[in-house]
């Protein structure tokens, strides 16, 4: 046996012994909702090495082009009240804390009220209820004029409080103009 070839063997050889007397490396954490949204929103809290100090304000537009899938909240939609209970958790007001979500793409269809869902989908809309605690905590949900058309969407199809935008280029523009930072 060459010298690599042991020396390899070796290192797994006292890697696996290692793991087996210290045990795994990390815990996994638990994930849990709150405390602004109670049904959404879950996170890890987390031993922050910069903690915030709770007077930050946040101005982040979020983005969503990919349909939610199966009966489910829209996961892009969820990381909304994710941000929200991060945040909180942090020590940052909610009132501090300052969301768009513009949607374009297939995800326009998340946004349609129930009628109009059922009638494409057989189904009411599994992101209603999210969409609507999110606007109760202000968020602008916007839909790109451009995707609705595309899409055959029309204003009367849409969720209470969904804006429509010239496009959702357009909308980003905008926010950026007005201070939001886009979340990747």
């Amino acid at each position: 046996m060459s010298i690599q070839k042991l020396a390899s063997a070796s290192l797994k050889t006292l890697m696996t012994v290692a793991l087996c007397l210290c045990g795994p490396l990390s815990m996994a954490a638990e994930f849990t909702t709150g405390p602004v949204f109670k049904d959404y929103g879950a996170v890890a809290d987390v031993k922050q090495t910069h903690p915030l100090s709770g007077k930050e304000t946040f101005k982040v537009v979020f983005d969503a082009s990919e349909q939610g899938s199966d009966g489910k909240p829209n996961s892009k939609f969820d990381s909304l009240a994710r941000f929200f209970n991060m945040q909180a958790r942090a020590g940052v007001k909610p009132e501090q804390v300052h969301l768009a979500l513009v949607v374009h793409g297939k995800a326009s269809f998340d946004l349609l009220n129930n009628a109009a869902y059922r009638k494409k989908f057989q189904r009411d809309n599994p992101n209603a209820e999210l969409l609507a605690e999110l606007r109760r905590h202000n968020v602008r949900i916007i839909i790109c004029g451009q995707a609705a058309a595309f899409h055959g969407i029309e204003a009367a199809d849409l969720l209470p409080g969904v804006e429509v935008a010239l496009s959702a280029m357009t909308a980003h523009a905008l926010l950026q103009q007005q201070g939001y930072t886009l979340n990747p």
